[in-house]
């Protein structure tokens, strides 16, 4: 859940940001070794406003490595408001129905990363913090992420929709659960208009553990 969370509150100024209506986004999700785990696919069905103030509403599917439905999966409706170019989206969208089903109380709040539109190579970004708190009934579990990073630099990055030039931007996540602190560092390579191309989270022994990349891109 938590990495659910991180991966989805990465707010950007709206030239990092997919806004356009009937946009398709399809990323491929890869393990440690690279193979293929699964795909998302992020479908911006509706765009109300325009320039640095709009609505904008996705749906998040889940397919399996081969690109098929996976079984009892639910797509996720997201919904993000950009206001005066920062766009912002309420975690707690991203909390899974069956949990809310399961009289799970979960709450997230905090701080979103903004990625300024005239962002340059060497900036510092402003620090974040992402809290969760969840309710199990017989227990209760506060989680907090803290992010600080800059902009690396700017380069061409070419993953299976293309080339695109990016903004390479690394980020160090500090995890505090139960008292108990876990290091991470994320490096994402963002397109203006497209958002995210290419992620990669490593652990604190800069081992990566994850990546996804984006694999087909429609409607631009």
């Amino acid at each position: 859940m938590l990495v659910i969370t991180i991966g989805a509150g990465l707010y950007a100024q709206d030239n990092f940001f997919a806004s356009k209506a009937g946009m398709v986004l399809t990323y491929a999700n890869y393990d440690a070794k690279g193979s293929t785990e699964s795909h998302t696919v992020m479908t911006i069905k509706d765009v109300k406003g325009s320039g640095k103030n709009m609505t904008v509403t996705y749906v998040s599917s889940s397919l399996d490595k081969n690109r098929k439905a996976i079984k009892d999966s639910q797509d996720i409706t997201l919904q993000v408001v950009v206001k005066n170019g920062v766009a912002i989206m309420d975690m707690n969208q991203v909390i899974p129905a069956e949990m809310k089903a399961q009289g799970v109380k979960i709450d997230v709040s905090g701080i979103p990363v903004e990625y300024p539109s005239d962002l340059k190579a060497g900036q510092t970004l402003k620090p974040s913090e992402i809290n969760m708190a969840m309710d199990l009934g017989i227990m209760k579990v506060n989680t907090v992420a803290k992010t600080v990073g800059k902009c690396l630099t700017i380069e061409d990055v070419k993953v299976p929709a293309g080339t695109y030039k990016c903004h390479k931007i690394s980020q160090t996540i500090t995890t505090t659960a139960m008292g108990i602190n876990t290091v991470a560092t994320c490096v994402t390579w963002l397109a203006p208009g497209i958002g995210t191309v290419k992620s990669e989270t490593y652990d604190d022994k800069n081992k990566l553990t994850s990546s996804f990349a984006l694999v087909e891109l429609k409607g631009k």
